[in-house]
């Protein structure tokens, strides 16, 4: 049996390993390898992860996609979250995770069909339910932190994100060397508006 672990946070300051040692001790419990593992920082609100399609990519009929919950695969709208599972059944990669106990049927590889096939129509049910949830979640705290963002800035308190200045200027040197911008997003890991915001303040500047 091919286990193939998912380990995914938000952003690049949250610690997309953190759940690792969980996972791999969940594995060793039941006699099982992890044979690759797939982390990344992208939020599970969108379905453009390179590190979960280099997965699928990678998977053969029946490999185990291993999470520490479900919301780690899914956060996304229903609309993404289907073409997600027709991804996934397409490939036949079925998913075990921590926090879905029924899911932990598909380790069985000694479960008559019968058996196979009742907990695999009992999975899918658990996670359409929990992946509809950690979206409500994802859409609970985005709609609180806009109310709290709209609150602060009647209050005359919100005054933005703080400008990485050090990032910026050091963006600004690499523009004023020549680097292209495809070598600057490779180097700082910033967006190319991010670039282009830095760029027109660096050519306002007179000679």
């Amino acid at each position: 049996m091919f286990i193939r672990a998912y380990l995914r946070a938000s952003t690049n300051q949250q610690d997309a390993t953190r759940a690792r040692e969980q996972v791999e001790a969940f594995a060793a419990e039941r006699g099982l390898t992890i044979a690759a593992t797939y982390i990344e920082n992208e939020s599970g609100a969108k379905l453009a992860r390179p590190e979960l399609f280099r997965l699928l990519s990678d998977a053969r009929p029946n490999d185990i996609c291993l999470l520490e919950a479900v919301d780690r695969l899914s956060r996304l709208n229903a609309t993404d979250w289907e073409r997600l599972k027709t991804e996934l059944a397409a490939r036949q990669v079925r998913i075990v995770a921590l926090d879905l106990p029924t899911s932990w049927m598909m380790l069985n590889t000694k479960a008559d069909d019968f058996t196979a096939r009742m907990f695999d129509a009992i999975n899918g049910m658990m996670l359409d339910m929990l992946a509809a949830i950690a979206r409500k979640d994802y859409e609970d705290r985005k709609r609180r932190t806009q109310q709290g963002r709209e609150k602060a800035m009647a209050q005359g308190l919100y005054r933005g994100r703080k400008e990485n200045t050090a990032r910026n200027n050091g963006i600004a040197s690499m523009l004023q060397a020549g680097s292209s911008w495809t070598q600057i997003q490779a180097a700082t890991g910033c967006s190319r508006a991010t670039i282009a915001k830095i760029a027109k303040r660096f050519s306002a500047v007179p000679a």
